[in-house]
């Protein structure tokens, strides 16, 4: 591909896509809020741009073959704080990727899109939406916008639904773990496979406890590779005995499934900050 456009750049997950981005095509566009960058890869550019202000996202997707949205509040906040970036900016990456042809949107959906589905579930990727959080339902909305783009538009979408793409530090993880380097294999099939359509794909890693099915994203060829057993002995000896009238292990959004709406999920896990550095 002659461009590539990276939103979220700046974040974790973003900060692992951008090496092997820019293998893919002649010049990878990074793009967040923040105004210090720093050291950016050969064939990289970055462009400070804003989700929710169109004029932005237009000017930032001219010239491009495809983005990959990864961009947003990525955490569950006030409806009013989710609004802009999460859904005025869904919106603004779609209708700007069709004006200017682009040929796919990749997007970072989101466990939490069916979050309130529960855990015993062995839910596939048609399962109906079940948004757990204001973030949730932002998902679902993208989701949604992807699915009407290809069938009015014929603009492609492969919505990735992540569910844990982060160090392993609790029993939940055992089964919802994506690796960084399955994530990035995610993203490369999302881009490389010739037709997509509207695909919904889960981000998950090859786990003995994977709570989802992805059978029928198989013409993706994402097959991953790591899995979470490896961590499950010492995890399983630290952890303490599971509440089962708690909805942060009854829901396949964990967490996020247990919180009042408009509160951080992210401050109730134990996440560290390993964004990569170049």
């Amino acid at each position: 591909m002659k461009k590539l456009v990276l939103t979220g750049a700046a974040g974790r997950l973003g900060s692992y896509l951008r090496e092997p981005l820019t293998r893919l095509c002649d010049e990878l566009m990074s793009s967040d809020l923040v105004d210090d960058f720093g050291k950016l890869y050969p064939g990289e550019r970055y462009q400070k741009a804003d989700l929710a202000q169109y004029d932005e996202i237009h000017a930032l997707l001219e010239g491009a073959d495809m983005v990959v949205h990864f961009g947003a509040i990525g955490d569950e906040a006030p409806f009013e704080q989710i609004l802009g970036p999460n859904i005025i900016g869904a919106y603004n990456i779609w209708e700007a990727a069709f004006q200017h042809g682009l040929r796919r949107v990749v997007y970072a959906s989101s466990i939490h899109a069916v979050g309130m589905h529960k855990r015993q579930d062995f839910i596939g990727t048609d399962a109906p939406h079940r948004p757990d959080t204001y973030y949730g339902l932002a998902k679902c909305f993208a989701e949604d916008l992807g699915s009407m783009y290809w069938d009015k538009r014929g603009l492609e979408s492969v919505c990735m639904r992540i569910l844990s793409c982060a160090q392993v530090t609790n029993t939940r993880a055992l089964g919802t773990w994506l690796s960084y380097d399955d994530l990035i294999q995610m993203v490369e099939r999302a881009i490389d496979t010739p037709t997509t359509g509207f695909s919904v794909v889960y981000g998950v890693s090859n786990n003995d406890r994977a709570p989802v099915d992805n059978a029928n994203a198989s013409y993706l060829g994402y097959k991953p590779k790591d899995n979470a057993e490896q961590f499950a002995k010492k995890i399983l000896a630290d952890a303490e005995p599971a509440d089962i009238n708690d909805a942060a292990h009854m829901y396949h959004g964990g967490p996020f499934a247990a919180i009042e709406l408009g509160n951080s999920g992210i401050a109730t896990m134990d996440i560290p900050d390993d964004t990569k550095k170049i």
